[in-house]
Formats: structure tokens, C-alpha cells, sequence
């Protein structure tokens, strides 16, 4: 009995230390997969879309004995400063996500064990896996040792959240060095601190009380996680189209976003809204929203070329807002990127 209480209290009293992104998932009646997310940052962090082919040499990025691998599947991806993919889709269907989590602990490295760099996670899902499901399979035998990064003047700390076109759903954290795999459909909403595990607890006790009366309206993650679960909730069962439903999930992440100049000098780390992504994972069409821009962007990966030694393309979003519809035709040959050690 103490738990949802003790949850509440963590949720409510520790120091927000997150940036506050959120992600959500709806499938609908005819098994349509759509999912959204914020990017909430305190600063442009320079995203770009990267096309990647089958067949590329991949390292893990780390100094010593990093993680090799040869991609099985074509991707496209959002990086940030230009160090490595923070989230993207796969040819074949697959999701990645990475959100902020301050928590995240991933352990004294143990160079005796590949190294996977976190800005080179969600890359290697997409690049080896097809489902969720497989790629659960293979991070249950923990192939690798994560280790984070600096971005900016801090190590990089993050979660990931996993979708796929079945509409199956993971939440991979890294919490004291050890490894925790939440594996289940139902889990349709992820957001920051505190650790998933707490957030489902808070989400239950607001569920308890009332929560389809009045629900938490701050920008804290816990608040975020309830509302976003709720409103989740209340999207048609049924939409009419693609359109629809990918405008379904777009209004319950930009429910959640954080207002631009958003600041609080006691809480160093809260950050506004910089963009949003969305996709409609059955279709294998992906959007892309900058708060700046008055328009949504997107690519529909089957129009893509995704075979091996096809080249590396790049679109460059961070500074243009005057891009609107299809891009496809907009991306340009490019030298990919290397992950920061």
C-alpha cells in the first residue's frame, strides 16, 4: 500500500533534472500504428535526417573495444549535434527512441565487454533488428556494456523506448549498472524521470483518484506521463485515415510539450519543446515538426533506396522552416556522421 504513495512523493518532491521529452503509441482497431514524440531540449540541438543503406561497417563509439556490426536493415534517423541518432525507423518497421533519464546508471566500464556508446544505441537496434520482439530477444543475452557520453558539459544519460508495426512496445532503461527490460503492448506512453517503473505506479494512484476528472497540468515528467496516458486513452478507435490518426498522436504529444522560453532557475534542466516527430509505423511514413516551423515535414520510406552501398543522404532541419510537405527529394548525398567517444 505504501508504494503508489512513495512513487507520488518521488515524483512530486526530487529535483527535475530530465529534459522533459514525451513518446505515445496508438494502435488503432484495424491495427494501424502510430506514435509520436517531443524533443524538449535548452538549445537547438542541430537535428538532421540521415537515410542509411543495408551493408554498412558500424562501430560502437567507444575508445576501447568497441561494438562491431555490419547493418541488416535501411533506416532513417534524427541525430543531434551531429554525434549520433537519437531516434528513427527501420525499413522493416522498427522504432527507436531515445528520452533523457537522469537515473540512468550504466555501470564502471568493463572493457573485457563490447562498449556501446548511447549515441549509437538506437542506431544498432535499427540496424540488426526487425521487431521489437527480436530485438528484446538479443538484449536479454546483454551483448554489449553501454557507456555514455558528454553532451555539452554533462555525461549523457537516456532510456529507449521500442514500437514496431505490430503495435508490440519495450522500455529499455539502464539503472544502477543493470539492465531492465519493461516488454509489453500496453506500454503506450514514456517520459523522463522518474524510472518507468515509478511512473506506472503514479499513473496508478492519479487512476485511483479520480484521474478521468482532473488530471496533473505541470510540465514535470510524472504530470506528463498521466495526462498523456489519459488523453492516449480518448483517441478514436477508429480513424479514418493515416492523416487522422498520426494527427491523433501529434495532439496528445503537443499536450504535453513544453512552452518555448520555459525557464526556472531552480530547475536548471527544464527545457522547451524544439521539435516533434511522428510516424505512422504501418505505412512506413515518418513526420517531422519543429516548433519554429508552420508546418509538418515527412518521408515515406517506401519511395527510399535502402539497398546496400546506395549512398548516405542527409536533410539538414534545423534552420529551415520554410520546408513543408514531402521531402524526400530535398535529402543530399553526405559523409555520415561519427559517433562522439
Amino acid at each position: 500500500m505504501l508504494l503508489l504513495p512513495l512513487a507520488l512523493w518521488l515524483a512530486v518532491s526530487l529535483p527535475e533534472k530530465a529534459f522533459p521529452c514525451s513518446r505515445v503509441i496508438h494502435v488503432a482497431s484495424d491495427g494501424r500504428v502510430t506514435l509520436a514524440r517531443s524533443m524538449d531540449w535548452k538549445e537547438n540541438n542541430r537535428p538532421k535526417w540521415w537515410v542509411f543503406p543495408r551493408g554498412m561497417a558500424r562501430t560502437g563509439g567507444t575508445e576501447t573495444n568497441a561494438l562491431q556490426w555490419t547493418s541488416q536493415h535501411g533506416s532513417i534517423v534524427v541525430s543531434m549535434y551531429d554525434t549520433g541518432a537519437v531516434e528513427g525507423m527501420n525499413e522493416k518497421g522498427l522504432m527507436v527512441q531515445g528520452l533523457y533519464l537522469s537515473e540512468s546508471k550504466y555501470g564502471t566500464r568493463d572493457a573485457s565487454r563490447p562498449g556501446l556508446s548511447i549515441m549509437a544505441y538506437s542506431q544498432y537496434l535499427l540496424d540488426s533488428f526487425p521487431t521489437v520482439a527480436a530485438a528484446v530477444s538479443a538484449l536479454e543475452k546483454e551483448p554489449f556494456q553501454v557507456v555514455t557520453v558528454l553532451l555539452g558539459d554533462e555525461p549523457g544519460t537516456a532510456h529507449w523506448a521500442l514500437a514496431d508495426s505490430t503495435g508490440d512496445s519495450a522500455i529499455i532503461e539502464y539503472v544502477n549498472g543493470k539492465q531492465i527490460i519493461h516488454h509489453d503492448r500496453k506500454y503506450a506512453v514514456m517520459c523522463n524521470s522518474p524510472t518507468f517503473d515509478q511512473q506506472l505506479a503514479v499513473n496508478t494512484y492519479w487512476n485511483s483518484i479520480g484521474g478521468d476528472v482532473f488530471l496533473p497540468g505541470t510540465w514535470r515528467s510524472a504530470d506528463r506521463f498521466v495526462r498523456a496516458t489519459w488523453y492516449q486513452k480518448s483517441l478514436p478507435s477508429s480513424p479514418k485515415s493515416s492523416r487522422e490518426a498520426v494527427a491523433g498522436v501529434l495532439s496528445v504529444v503537443r499536450n504535453v510539450s513544453v512552452p518555448l522560453g520555459s525557464s526556472d532557475p531552480a530547475k536548471p534542466n527544464l527545457a522547451p519543446t524544439i521539435y516533434r516527430t511522428a510516424a505512422d509505423v504501418t505505412s512506413r511514413t515518418y513526420f517531422y515538426e519543429s516548433t519554429l516551423s508552420p508546418s509538418v515535414i515527412w518521408v515515406d520510406l517506401k519511395t527510399l533506396d535502402f539497398s546496400e552501398k546506395s549512398p548516405v543522404l542527409m536533410l539538414d532541419v534545423s534552420d529551415q522552416p520554410e520546408l513543408t510537405g514531402d521531402v524526400a527529394g530535398k535529402f543530399q548525398a553526405s559523409k555520415p556522421f561519427s559517433y562522439t567517444k
